[in-house]
């Protein structure tokens, strides 16, 4: 019996090996015999599972004959059985098509088929975050991939002691890598990790915290992917050959915003993100109140060019009439929220639930406000709701959180959807779009949003564009949203800037008193020699466009203002910049006529489609001073035409901007005018 019981168990302990315990240990290395942090080691049937250390290194606890998955983003995954030995090392191949083929979101990671041609979120962060040896993931209570890297060594959170990042050799600081980490990372070939003495030895000092290596498969990674659109300076004309001057009215403002944010962070500041006309309407004039039955009054102004001798000055202003907040007509809101990924950097989404903070506290039990948001999809996160309840108009605003792709048509349309369902007859129906404005999903390029908008447009519901942040900065594509949505288009860089935009001119910002605003001037040729309307270039129209209701134009806000300037040179004197032209031999010029210029306005009322006319003379008395708003208005139109290296501004210098800035800075209640002298101080005068 005894011996029988001994042969049962002799033959019971194979079956007893392979169901115990046993910890295994090993290293994984690629081909190059060097160490893979982050590799994922998986009992495959279960949830048992580690990941390599900062050497490469693993342990793991599981049972005989189970098979263990090695798996990492990049490399072919391998599969071992486990056997009695307790060492099991594992040599890891390139795949070279692992990258594009993997997409990794907020809540884990999964395979992606390639036709897409892009990835939601980084694949960086994922491999390193909680897998390398010391370095760590700091995140919000959102399991998002990247808000920040740190290696372990520093236990604080702050940025000073934030890692160095390294792309393609270069520095790449938080706003840049996000782009490259949440947006591109099927550009990434090879991610290494520095710490302590290494790092130091390699990049001194800087180095201290550690470091993190990136190299991009074409090694030239260029993380500035903003995008203005470039126009060609307005020339002078002659009015014998071209009597009209016309154009529709810009109320934008984003230009000067963008502007000052580029001076104040010590960026180069982009020409093209230059647009004299949004710099100059960016302030606040002097111009009186509307007292007839338009919406708006003209002003006009004739003074000598502070530039150029042989030139006069003509400042046009409309003033619109400014309705009292609590008189405006009930408002229908639909905001329209990118939370995409490159969209959670805290100038972006965490200053975008700020900013609206304040219209929100704005708002009237009348008013009521829908959120739709956008990212992969669209969807409504908060239906129509009465501005008496801001608490829960303010809660899910603070509930919006960041990742993953832009669907930016979609979520246009569903915003337009929403606004038209519960349209508000006789009231203020519009969606406030606010976003980077870096659409990569579904009708992404300019043309195709242009023709969505065109089309809601006519759902009388009108759009107001927002932007926000900066490195992937689309002001070409919103700007174009923008005009054709009725609408106007402001870029948020500070609290300031929001307070102003949704406090200072909250009615503006969203009530319309009146759109497709167009001006044409005709020149009398026998008193001027030659012309130029200084900026408007992207809003100028062909003389028979001013007739042509069918011709979109720019809208004006109540409060809004607009001013245009002209520089004018008179009859008979001699200067450069007057454009040699053969005369034709038929024309005829007006001699009996004493008025420099005749000037036209044509508007619709918001609701309406038939354009209405104002006519009114220019005399050709000159100012021997210029008023103080004449005078600042110059010293920023001067300012614009130097930063962009304009051809008629005879020599100026940076110091006569700040001459007739400081001439015409006023009571300056606000301290606009100020900080804009500053700015010109901190630009670089060479």
């Amino acid at each position: 019996m005894k011996k029988l019981l001994c042969s049962l168990f002799i033959l019971f302990i194979p079956y007893v090996l392979s169901a115990q315990g046993i910890l295994v240990e090993g290293v994984v290395t690629d081909l190059n015999n060097d160490p893979l942090p982050g590799v994922n080691v998986v009992v495959l049937g279960s949830t048992i599972g580690t990941q390599t250390d900062f050497d490469g290194r693993y342990t793991l606890q599981t049972s005989v004959g189970k098979k263990l998955q090695f798996s990492f983003i990049g490399y072919k995954n391998v599969v071992k059985k486990v056997t009695t030995l307790k060492t099991i090392n594992v040599v890891m191949e390139e795949d070279a098509q692992a990258l594009e083929e993997v997409v990794v979101s907020g809540y884990g990671i999964k395979r992606q088929k390639r036709a897409l041609g892009y990835a939601t979120t980084s694949v960086v962060a994922n491999q390193l975050s909680g897998k390398v040896s010391g370095v760590n993931l700091v995140t919000g209570t959102r399991p998002v991939l990247f808000d920040r890297l740190q290696i372990r060594g520093t236990s604080t959170a702050t940025m000073s002691e934030e890692p160095l990042y390294i792309v393609d050799g270069k520095v790449l600081k938080n706003e840049a890598l996000q782009n490259l980490m949440q947006r591109e990372p099927y550009k990434i070939k090879k991610v290494e990790v520095l710490k302590g003495e290494q790092a130091i030895q390699r990049f001194g000092k800087r180095g201290k915290n550690g470091c993190i290596i990136i190299l991009t498969k074409n090694g030239t990674y260029n993380p500035d992917t903003e995008t203005y659109e470039s126009y060609v300076e307005n020339p002078f004309q002659l009015p014998a050959l071209h009597p009209f001057s016309t154009f529709s009215i810009d109320v934008d403002k984003a230009s000067y915003s963008n502007v000052r944010r580029m001076i104040n962070n010590g960026q180069n500041l982009r020409k093209d993100a230059v647009k004299i006309e949004e710099m100059v309407n960016y302030f606040k004039y002097d111009y009186p109140q509307p007292t007839g039955k338009h919406p708006f009054a003209i002003h006009t102004e004739l003074g000598k060019s502070p530039w150029n001798k042989d030139a006069k000055l003509l400042k046009i202003g409309l003033q619109g009439k400014t309705i009292a907040n609590e008189q405006l007509p009930a408002s229908n809101l639909t905001f329209l929220i990118d939370v995409s990924g490159s969209m959670r950097a805290s100038n972006k989404l965490g200053l975008l639930k700020k900013a609206f903070g304040l219209l929100v506290n704005q708002l009237r039990a009348k008013d009521k406000v829908a959120i739709v948001v956008y990212a992969g999809a669209a969807g409504v996160v908060l239906e129509p709701t009465s501005g008496k309840n801001k608490e829960k108009i303010l809660g899910a605003l603070e509930q919006l959180e960041a990742g993953g792709s832009t669907a930016g048509g979609a979520g246009i349309e569903l915003a337009y959807d929403l606004a038209t369902k519960h349209f508000k007859k006789n009231g203020n129906n519009r969606v406030i779009l606010a976003t980077d404005g870096d659409f990569n999903v579904g009708d992404s390029n300019d043309k195709a949003m242009e023709d969505l908008i065109v089309e809601k447009r006519k759902t009388g519901v009108f759009l107001s564009v927002l932007g926000f942040g900066y490195g992937n900065y689309k002001d070409s594509k919103l700007e174009v949203l923008a005009d054709k949505g009725n609408g106007n288009h402001a870029y948020i860089d500070t609290m300031q800037e929001a307070k102003k935009v949704f406090g200072q001119e909250f009615g503006g910002t969203l009530h319309t008193i009146a759109k497709d605003v167009k001006i044409q001037i005709e020149f009398n040729p026998s008193l001027v020699e030659a012309y130029r309307l200084i900026g408007y270039e992207n809003r100028m129209l062909a003389a028979e466009d001013f007739a042509n209701d069918a011709k979109d134009a720019g809208e004006l806000g109540s409060g809004h203002s607009v001013t245009a300037l002209y520089e004018i040179i008179p009859k008979g004197v001699k200067s450069n910049f007057v454009p040699e032209a053969s005369m034709p031999k038929f024309t005829k010029e007006v001699t009996t006529d004493n008025l420099l210029a005749h000037i036209k306005f044509r508007y619709k009322k918001p609701d309406g489609e038939t354009s209405i006319l104002i006519e009114k003379g220019i005399e050709q008395t000159v100012q021997n001073n210029l008023s103080a708003d004449f005078s600042f208005a110059a010293a920023v139109a001067l300012f614009g035409q130097l930063v962009k290296t304009g051809n008629y501004t005879n020599n100026a210098s940076l110091d006569l901007v700040l001459e007739l800035a400081i001439k015409g800075r006023g009571e300056d209640k606000a301290g606009y005018r100020a900080e804009f002298m500053r700015l010109v101080e901190l630009y670089p005068s060479s």
